[in-house]
C-alpha cells in the first residue's frame, strides 16, 4: 500500500541537504578563483550564466511552472536577478582577480545575514534585538582583523575590499528587496530569468571591458562546469527544495560554516593560507554570524 509518508533513503537525503548546500556554496569562491587566471571574470559570469540557461531550459518545458503574473512582479524578479547575478557576482569575481583570498571573499559575504537582520527592521519586516546589533559589530571586528592580518588581499588589498563591500552590500540590498516586496516566485522561472538578465548585462560588460585571451584547458573546464551545475543548479535546487520543505533555519544556522569551510576548500584547491591574525578575525566574524542566527531563530 502506498504511503505520502517519504522513505527512510529520501528522508536521510533531506538531512544531509543542508550539509550539501553549505559545501558547495563554500567551494564557489575557490572554483570562481581557480579559474580566473584563464578568462576575465565579466567574460566567465556571462559564460555560466548563458551555459545554466541553457541547462534550465529543458526543465522549464518539461516543469511548466507559474510565470510572474503583471509587470511589477516581472520587474521584482529582474531586478533582484541583476542585484544578485551582476552586482554580487560581478563585484565578488573582481575581488578574487585582484588577489583576493577565497576564504576572505567568503567570509565578507557572511556578513549579509548580519546585515539583513539588523537592516530588516528599517523596513518593517522584522524586529531588531541587542545581540543582532553584537552579531553585527563581532562581525565587523573579525573582518576588520583579517583585513589587518594581511597576505589575504592580493597586490591590490583595498581595490579588492572595495569590490568586496559592494557585492556584500549588493547581495543585502537583494535580500531586503525580496523581502519588501514578498513576491513568491516558481524557482526554475526564478533562474532562467535571473540569469538571462545576468547575460544580457554581463555580455555586453565583457565586450566592451574586452573579452581577452581565454585559455582553454582543464582548470577553466572543471570552474565553469562547478559554478554552473553545483552552483548555480544543484546548491539553488537543494535551497528550495529545502525551503519548500520548512528547513530554511537548518540552512541559516549552517551558514556560518561557510567561511572556515570555504578557506579549507582554497587550502586544497588553491593552495592558499591564513595568518593566524586572520584566522583569529575569523572566529570573532563566525561568532558574530552565529549569535544573528541564534537571535534571528529565537525571534
Amino acid at each position: 500500500m502506498s504511503h505520502a509518508t517519504p522513505s527512510t533513503d529520501d528522508s536521510l537525503f533531506w538531512r544531509v541537504a543542508p550539509v550539501i548546500f553549505v559545501l558547495f556554496w563554500a567551494g564557489g569562491y575557490s572554483f570562481a578563483k581557480l579559474g580566473l587566471p584563464h578568462i576575465k571574470p565579466m567574460t566567465l559570469l556571462a559564460m555560466r550564466y548563458a551555459l545554466a540557461v541553457l541547462v534550465l531550459l529543458p526543465v522549464l518545458l518539461v516543469h511548466r511552472p507559474v510565470w510572474p503574473q503583471g509587470a511589477r512582479h516581472w520587474g521584482v524578479v529582474a531586478v533582484s536577478g541583476f542585484l544578485i547575478q551582476c552586482m554580487y557576482f560581478g563585484a565578488s569575481y573582481f575581488a578574487l582577480e585582484r588577489g583576493m583570498n577565497a576564504g576572505t571573499t567568503a567570509l565578507i559575504m557572511a556578513l549579509q545575514p548580519i546585515l539583513v537582520a539588523t537592516l530588516a527592521p528599517l523596513i518593517g519586516a522584522a524586529r531588531g534585538s541587542a545581540l543582532l546589533w553584537l552579531g553585527l559589530l563581532l562581525g565587523l571586528l573579525g573582518v576588520v582583523i583579517v583585513i589587518l592580518g594581511g597576505k589575504t588581499l592580493g597586490a591590490s588589498p583595498w581595490l579588492a575590499v572595495m569590490f568586496a563591500v559592494i557585492g556584500l552590500l549588493s547581495i543585502t540590498g537583494a535580500t531586503l528587496f525580496e523581502k519588501w516586496h514578498g513576491m513568491r516566485t516558481d524557482p526554475v522561472v526564478g533562474g532562467v530569468v535571473q540569469y538571462s538578465v545576468g547575460f544580457a548585462v554581463m555580455a555586453p560588460v565583457a565586450l566592451y571591458l574586452g573579452i581577452g585571451a581565454i585559455d582553454w584547458g582543464t582548470e577553466l573546464a572543471i570552474s565553469l562546469a562547478y559554478l554552473v551545475l553545483a552552483n548555480s543548479i544543484v546548491s539553488i535546487s537543494l535551497f528550495v527544495g529545502l525551503v519548500q520543505r520548512g528547513d530554511a533555519t537548518r540552512i541559516s544556522s549552517l551558514l556560518y560554516l561557510v567561511p572556515p569551510l570555504a578557506m579549507v576548500v582554497a587550502w586544497f584547491i588553491l593552495g592558499e593560507t591564513m595568518t593566524p591574525v586572520a584566522m583569529l578575525g575569523m572566529v570573532v566574524c563566525i561568532t558574530g554570524v552565529w549569535l544573528v542566527n541564534r537571535a534571528t531563530r529565537a525571534g
